[in-house]
């Protein structure tokens, strides 16, 4: 783990899926009821899993070898919508050491929050059913702004809520876009190796200023009074 303190930083912000909860077996649970209703055998959770941070494009690549400009491939994406909304809490967890890294910024006197491509069709009941949300002081999804990551548009948009300068925040997550979408925004970046990453991801080609392997790591990298 990169051993450079953050100065200055007053709120630290986090991508969702991947970052703060393990959405993955409720993603590819969603698939493979799809492959099921179809006759299809069941996938092992571990095909899954590596794409989960692609949401239906990846979940519909793994069951169906489907891709985006496939004829058939919105319809089924609504399918895959309706099914994950129906059961998007059910095997969803938070993270290992992220309601203690939660805790510790806050006891610092920082601020936390969300920000996910995840629209709020999603996004809000994931948040609203599980406790841990309850503290976040900004949760930014993917069509709150008219632009999702990697944009740098939603992470505008949570520090402008939180009334904080773009260099005063630090944005944590487990996909290229996170890191792009925070360094085009002027935050400081950290790559969450716990993550999804995604298949053949190159966490060191992402460029950002930091690197952890756990959520506690987070707190080593700030310049804490």
């Amino acid at each position: 783990m990169s051993v450079v303190k953050f100065q200055h930083i007053r709120a630290v912000l986090f991508d969702l899926d991947g970052t703060l909860v393990d959405s993955a077996p409720d993603l590819g649970a969603a698939a493979d009821h799809m492959r099921a209703v179809r006759g299809l055998p069941a996938l092992p959770f571990e095909h899954y899993r590596p794409h989960a941070g692609s949401g239906a494009r990846g979940m519909l690549g793994v069951a169906f070898g489907m891709t985006p400009d496939h004829a058939g491939y919105e319809a089924l994406r609504e399918e895959f919508y309706v099914r994950y909304e129906a059961t998007l809490t059910e095997r969803t967890v938070v993270f290992d050491q992220v309601e203690d890294l939660l805790e510790a910024l806050m006891q610092q006197g920082l601020r936390w929050g969300v920000v996910t491509n995840k629209a709020r069709r999603f996004s809000v009941p994931l948040t609203v059913a599980m406790p841990l949300f309850g503290s976040a002081a900004t949760i930014v999804s993917g069509d709150t702004t008219p632009h999702t990551k990697p944009h740098p548009a939603p992470l505008l948009e949570a520090a402008r809520q939180l009334g904080l300068l773009p260099a005063q925040c630090l944005y944590v997550g487990d996909d290229a876009r996170d890191i792009l979408a925070g360094r085009s925004a002027g935050m400081l970046t950290v790559a969450a190796h716990y993550g999804y990453l995604g298949p053949g991801a190159d966490v060191a080609g992402w460029g950002a200023d930091a690197e952890v392997h756990s959520p506690l790591e987070v707190l080593k990298l700030l310049e804490l009074p």
